[in-house]
């Protein structure tokens, strides 16, 4: 991505959009951006060089791609624009425009996956990755691919206020009422820092077996991050919201709610004392806190893994892995969610999966290669970080389906142990499932009531282990949006209803 930025320090709102925003921000564009390649262009749509790249020429690559055999071959185009703004300490600091733009040649053969790309879409350059890419299938069987039909899939993203229309000035207010409400919350509340991010992708998918899609998604992406100070502690919390959505995400959730959100974390958390360690019950609040099971249960559900005969949940499709209460979901077609895709990066209609049914485990999430290695359905979960990656099985958006319970009744009904109001930062072995993830805002449980707040705690476990004892599941399922890393970064949404973990490993500064 060619991206320059322009440092804004100390600038006034004025300043900061007569020389910034309203040119651009900072703009860096090479040669292949600017012009359309004549060699495989069709009608200009203004969508972005390659995307209109004739179906004739696909078909040819394609062709290419499995001269020297392979089972599978596909191309993938992508056009991107990106938007970054950030304000600190009431300052505009920085403001970046981005323009991305490339395509990339797959060819599997067996196992094997050979992949190469290009930032200059042009034929002959598509030929050359293709050329590359089918090295792996060198001396394997080879096979005539389906000429290319333009197809639909159904849409999960609606927009009514396009990204691509909204003035800049308006940008700057939501950042501004942002940080006034955060300002506003408490004389504690001295720092915020406001990150607007918004993005326009455009894609097109073709492959062997015919299938030809184009679509495109935006993003937007807006974070709070408030730091408290009361002379003896201080406090950092972040809150965002996220969609792929127009402007209209400000009208769902104000930004005076999301600054507030954060403030209030920031205020709560300065008397925080030192965290107790030991083996304890967990309740864990709804929304992010389904991040755990992101982690912990979802990336052992990947099926990239799973094919590799590694893994917790290696071979146990049909057997009880949880307990009855529990049931976990990913589903891509959540409309709008951050997680949400109308198909995924290899052109499979996203879909809901269900991967645990009361405690049965049901299936995993594949991708092309996965689910042909494994002998199952693709389930529409082949995603890729950019054209300069080939798809692998992630997740989308994955949760944990509400329960018959009401989060008073559960905390009511724990007599000691911690409360989970957020997560900050985890790891997860996919391997072996042992996790730890560190608790950013949790308050001791006494009697049935949440009480004091706590700092340093840490929940450390297996996949299992946690799983098999959730024994108490809320009806107060929400949603929260995040970052997923796994070599490639994706867009994703993580959700549960409150829940309770009996007997989960703390770990503390307390002893």
């Amino acid at each position: 991505m060619n991206l320059r930025s322009n440092s804004a320090r100390q600038m006034p709102r004025r300043r900061f959009l007569e020389i910034g925003l309203k040119s651009g921000i900072a703009l860096a564009v090479t040669p292949p951006l600017l012009t359309h390649m004549v060699s495989c262009s069709g009608p200009e749509t203004g969508t972005g060089p390659g995307l209109d790249m004739e179906k004739d020429c696909l078909d040819r690559v394609i062709a290419r791609a499995l001269q020297n055999g392979g089972d599978f071959a596909d191309v993938y185009i992508e056009s991107r624009n990106s938007r970054q703004i950030v304000m600190e300490e009431s300052r505009f600091r920085s403001g970046l425009y981005g323009i991305s733009q490339g395509a990339g040649v797959r060819v599997i053969s067996g196992d094997k996956t050979g992949y190469a790309y290009t930032e200059e879409v042009t034929e002959e350059n598509l030929m050359r990755a293709a050329e590359v890419a089918s090295y792996v299938a060198r001396n394997s069987s080879v096979i005539t691919p389906v000429n290319i039909e333009k197809g639909e899939r159904e849409s999960f993203v609606t927009v009514e206020q396009p990204l691509e229309y909204i003035a800049d000035e308006a940008r700057i207010e939501v950042m501004e009422r942002a940080n006034q409400a955060a300002l506003d919350y408490d004389p504690r509340i001295r720092m915020a820092l406001i990150e607007y991010n918004d993005q326009v992708r455009s894609r097109v998918i073709a492959n062997s077996e015919g299938v030809y899609l184009r679509d495109e998604l935006p993003l937007l992406f807006f974070i709070v991050e408030t730091m408290s100070d009361d002379g003896r502690n201080r406090h950092m919390s972040r809150e965002r919201i996220s969609g792929h959505s127009g402007f209209e995400l400000f009208e769902k959730e104000t930004p005076e709610s999301v600054a507030r959100r954060a403030a209030r974390e920031s205020v709560d958390m300065l008397q925080a004392e030192d965290a107790p360690a030991g083996t304890m019950d967990v309740v864990m609040e709804n929304g992010w806190g389904g991040v755990l099971i992101h982690e912990a249960v979802g990336h052992p559900l990947e099926a990239d893994n799973i094919a590799r005969g590694i893994g917790a949940f290696t071979g146990k499709v049909g057997q009880k892995v949880a307990t009855d209460v529990f049931t976990m979901v990913d589903d891509g077609t959540l409309p709008n969610l951050r997680g949400t895709i109308n198909f995924d990066d290899e052109g499979t209609q996203a879909q809901r999966n269900v991967l645990i049914e009361k405690g049965v485990l049901k299936g995993y999430m594949t991708d092309v290669l996965s689910a042909k290695q494994l002998g199952l359905e693709r389930t529409g979960n082949g995603r890729r970080e950019s054209f300069r990656n080939y798809p692998i099985p992630r997740m989308t958006n994955t949760f944990i389906e509400p329960g018959n319970d009401t989060p008073e009744d559960i905390l009511a009904d724990t007599r000691s142990g911690i409360y989970v109001q957020s997560l900050s930062g985890g790891s997860v072995n996919p391997v072996t499932g042992i996790f730890n993830f560190t608790c950013r805002e949790a308050y001791i449980i006494e009697n049935g009531r949440k009480t004091n707040p706590i700092k340093g705690a840490t929940l450390i476990g297996s996949c299992m282990g946690v799983i098999s004892n959730i024994d108490a599941v809320g009806n107060d399922l929400d949603f929260g949006p995040g970052i997923c890393g796994k070599g490639q970064m994706a867009e994703v949404t993580a959700g549960q209803p409150t829940l309770r973990i009996r007997g989960i490993n703390v770990g503390g500064s307390r002893g």
